[in-house]
């Protein structure tokens, strides 16, 4: 037994001695890089330069090398002796484990490992968002609380307060998981959440616009391995995920901001300056130089710092986060918040990068400006943008001109000349501006702008019309949550918060449940089922997806406009009247060609198109021609 007790003591002091090793290895790399970013990236990438940050305490004094035979490109310091970019070459290098040293008087004083991963299968091929998919809008905090043992967080400075309507309410990606199924029983195919990435302000943290670190979820909202499954269970749905990305702006409270890169990585001034939000500058050939600088480099809001684009780090740390974000959670789109707000030539650059990538990825920007040139300008191949020599490479902007008109329009019973539907038919007469108009986004509401059920008095009959429209028109449609059942919000009144209410039955204890059939009020199941039944009709006409539009003059408050392709032809007909109104149809020969009936995608009733249709008050009919 002797000697087998020799033999156990050589082995187990060989084990202490390299578990030692390790941990003063571990402990002298951990003391000397707090952060890297990306933490891993892919190996295959078409871009196969990779810029790597190194966060470390007076980390720029070491020199860096990398293991297998991987080029080491450039190393860029800054004035912060904090941070050292290391840009390689993963060009043919396949996936595996590298080794960083840093050296310092040429002597290893650590290494750090770095995962090259795998991508997954037919990755850049992977198909995006169009016009074929509904965009259900969600703002997490108030949607469903489904774990709330992670309401709070103790390395986060707001906690949970649901009696606070500008509070954080615990709603989390647990809770959007758990209702995917009601999601898709909608008719929606595709979500659209604000921002999940950790927000740590003081307050006012549950829209998540002012992020704090853009590599991890915000913990009140779930995990990174969260946000991945939530991706993962959608796709088992034949759902799709976008991302709201912010590339104009950071929190104040963003790590990287408490301890700047370089001065230069933010947009300063001498004094505080706030952007005066004119965007029409940005294209004014007229404009001055401050007015174009103030819009461009003013900050959003005091707590909104702005990024400087200009700055290649910037931009590069930017893409490649966002392409970071698209191989690991495997999403379908992007939607970029205050889009216009940063230099244009840096945004066609991201832009660009991430779709020289992924050919076929989606990306919408909010340009929030109500003339239809201003839109036009940004979208991908503009001939208006052409005009300056200028190309955004962004396939899709959001039609705030659209959006500004529907609650009005809707509202307005007496026709003038330039009232009513009339909006719309001009709204759309100027799409020969825009290179694609298949790919704009349309919506009558968003978490910014007014409820549009407040807005109509909370009037079934307009909010059909208005679902009517975005369910018919070109573009890509988006709703916003809880409108489906009737929820609405005064935004005069009560701010912000009133637009983000939380959503009935989204909580334990919640009286009113309106995730299910069974716990609808009669009120909240005739706005649902509406829209359920219009939305999953929308899924299965192509005709409103990619077809062709003609449409004809509005009389009388009546605007008649068909959607086409060889295969099929959708009539959409609406009385903007307090009055029944009958439409003569001879007016519509031209469309109508040979089809003899419509068959009203709601009622199932069928329509004889020979001469005339009558129809009721406020309403609307979605005919499929036979």
């Amino acid at each position: 037994m002797k000697p087998l007790k020799t033999k156990f003591l050589k082995i187990s002091f060989c084990t202490i001695k390299t578990a030692i090793i390790v941990l003063l290895f571990s402990a002298s790399a951990k003391a000397q890089i707090q952060k890297v970013e990306p933490p891993f990236w892919y190996a295959g990438m078409k871009n196969s330069e990779l810029q790597i940050m190194f966060y470390g305490k007076n980390i720029s004094q070491y020199e860096a090398s990398v293991s297998n035979n991987v080029a080491i490109k450039n190393v860029e310091k800054t004035e912060n002796p904090n941070y050292l970019f290391v840009t390689i070459d993963t060009k043919d290098v396949k996936a595996s484990e590298l080794i960083f040293s840093f050296k310092n008087n040429n002597k290893v004083a650590f290494k750090q490992k770095y995962t090259l991963k795998e991508r997954r299968t037919n990755s850049a091929d992977r198909k995006s968002y169009d016009a074929s998919d509904l965009i259900y809008l969600i703002m997490p905090d108030r949607f469903a609380n489904g774990n709330p043992k992670n309401d709070s967080d103790p390395s986060l400075t707001e906690k949970a307060n649901r009696q606070d309507p500008s509070g954080r309410h615990g709603g989390d990606i647990e809770g959007i998981i758990k209702n995917l199924d009601y999601i898709s029983a909608l008719g929606a195919t595709t979500i659209w959440s604000t921002p999940l990435c950790e927000d740590n302000d003081k307050q006012h943290s549950y829209h998540t616009y002012g992020q704090s670190d853009v590599y991890r979820i915000d913990p009140r909202y779930g995990t990174n391995e969260d946000y991945v499954r939530l991706s993962s269970e959608m796709h088992k749905k034949d759902m799709k995920l976008v991302m709201d990305y912010v590339t104009n702006h950071w929190g104040i409270t963003h790590w990287m901001v408490k301890d700047l890169p370089t001065k230069s990585w933010l947009n300063q001034f001498e004094n505080y300056t706030q952007t005066h939000h004119r965007r029409e500058v940005i294209t004014d050939i007229h404009a001055s130089k401050i007015d174009q600088e103030v819009c461009i480099d003013g900050w959003f809001v005091p707590s909104m710092p702005d990024l400087n684009l200009r700055n290649p780090l910037v931009a590069k740390y930017l893409t490649q986060n966002a392409i970071w974000w698209i191989e690991y959670a495997n999403l379908d789109g992007f939607r970029v918040d205050t889009y216009n707000y940063s230099d244009k030539t840096a945004m066609a650059n991201w832009a660009k990068a991430i779709t020289d990538e992924y050919p076929n990825f989606n990306i919408v920007g909010e340009i929030w400006m109500h003339n239809q040139a201003n839109l036009a300008f940004w979208q991908k191949d503009s001939k208006i943008g052409a005009i300056e020599n200028y190309n955004s490479n962004l396939p899709s902007v959001m039609d705030f001109t659209l959006q500004s008109q529907i609650t009005s329009a809707f509202n307005e019973n007496e026709p003038s000349w330039d009232n009513g539907l009339i909006k719309f038919y001009n709204n759309f007469a100027m799409d020969f501006l825009y290179p694609n108009p298949n790919n704009i986004l349309v919506f009558a509401e968003n978490h910014d702008t007014d409820r549009m059920n407040h807005n109509f008095k909370y009037d079934l009959p307009k909010y059909k019309l208005a679902m009517t429209l975005l369910a018919t028109v070109r573009g890509i449609p988006q709703i916003y949550y809880g409108s489906e059942i009737g929820m609405g919000g005064d935004k005069g009144k009560g701010g912000d918060a009133d637009i983000r209410q939380d959503f009935p039955g989204g909580w334990a204890g919640d009286k009113n449940n309106a995730f299910t059939k069974e716990g609808r009020t009669p009120e909240q199941a005739a706005f649902f089922d509406f829209s359920s039944k219009l939305f999953r009709w929308r899924k299965t006409n192509e005709a409103v997806h990619f077809g062709k539009m003609t449409h004809y003059i509005p009389e009388n408050n009546t605007y008649v406009y068909f959607r086409y392709t060889d295969a099929k032809t959708v009539m959409v007909v609406f009385n903007n009247n307090a009055k029944e109104q009958v439409v003569k149809t001879s007016r519509f020969k031209e469309s109508i060609k040979n089809f003899k009936s419509g068959k009203d995608v709601i009622t199932g009733k069928t329509f004889d198109l020979a001469s005339e249709i009558t129809l009721e008050p406020k309403s609307a009919l979605v005919l499929e021609l036979e």
